[in-house]
């Protein structure tokens, strides 16, 4: 199967990801931290498609440890951490404006799952 019959939606669980590596899909991981807590975004063919459960719930972790297990163990060798929550400082008076998709991707830290 190409990599082009592969229409992944806006949720995608991690058994849909791991057949669409094994066929080439080469998707750019984001790991996304809002206040400790992570979700996994794949960026692909100008489309976005969150990890989810199998019941369509975008799945949620509280550490990068078991994000690298999962994606390490279907063949992803990186990511990129960015951080949704952090935008400015009001505490201080730092202004600040909330970031686009491709901002956060750019200004992320790479990480790697192997």
């Amino acid at each position: 199967m190409s990599i082009a019959a592969y229409q992944l939606g806006d949720h995608v669980t991690l058994k849909e990801i791991a057949n669409a590596v094994a066929h080439g899909l080469t998707p750019i991981v984001e790991v996304e931290s809002m206040d400790g807590i992570y979700t996994v975004r794949f960026h692909h063919a100008n489309d976005v498609s969150d990890l989810s459960d199998a019941h369509g719930k975008t799945r949620t972790f509280l550490g990068t440890g078991e994000i690298r297990d999962l994606l390490g163990g279907i063949g992803l060798t990186h990511g990129v951490l960015t951080w949704g929550d952090q935008c400015g400082d009001e505490m201080i008076g730092v202004p600040g404006h909330a970031l686009s998709p491709d901002e956060m991707l750019a200004s992320g830290t790479r990480i790697a799952f192997r």
